[in-house]
């Protein structure tokens, strides 16, 4: 029983079962939970966030042993509870999450470096440590990219 709820956890609650772009589909879980997050002051995101990730990690390391070791596609609760990173603390980010989600898919899927670095750390660790690079890359640009946009509005 405990087995079964842990895969329904880390598959997406059988979004990551999707035939294509399982990812992509349990990625999409973690756009209600970002807008959710949005809402709530910087603190907090960053404080239910890591608690996310806390529990993401053994929770995709118990699913990998059901998989023989390996982080199987269908494993998708990185993908989620590490996307609201990709917006952490950026208010204005509500408007532009399908641009957020975008490039987050993106690097998550291609994992240039660094992010694919943290494949070569075991477990569930490594699992979730890929996507929450990934998260990180795709806020850095967000945030450039409102950055920049709010500038140019001021200008004009």
């Amino acid at each position: 029983m405990l087995e079964t709820f842990n895969l329904w956890l880390a598959t997406g609650f059988g979004l990551g079962l999707a035939p294509i772009a399982p990812g992509t589909f349990g990625s999409l879980l973690g756009v209600p939970l970002a807008w959710w997050l949005l809402g709530r002051p910087t603190s907090h995101q960053a404080a239910i966030i890591a608690v996310l990730i806390a529990i993401a990690i053994p929770v995709c390391h118990v699913a990998s042993l059901h998989f023989a070791g390996l982080d199987h596609g269908s494993i998708v609760a990185d993908e989620y509870v590490a996307f609201p990173l990709a917006v952490i603390g950026l208010q204005a980010a509500r408007h532009p999450l399908a641009l957020a989600f975008g490039v987050y898919r993106f690097f998550d899927a291609l994992k240039p470096p660094p992010i694919h670095l943290a494949e070569a750390v075991p477990d569930g660790l490594g699992i979730v440590l890929d996507d929450v690079i990934a998260a990180l890359i795709t806020w850095l640009i967000v945030a450039a990219a409102l950055g920049l946009w709010q500038r140019r509005a001021s200008t004009i």
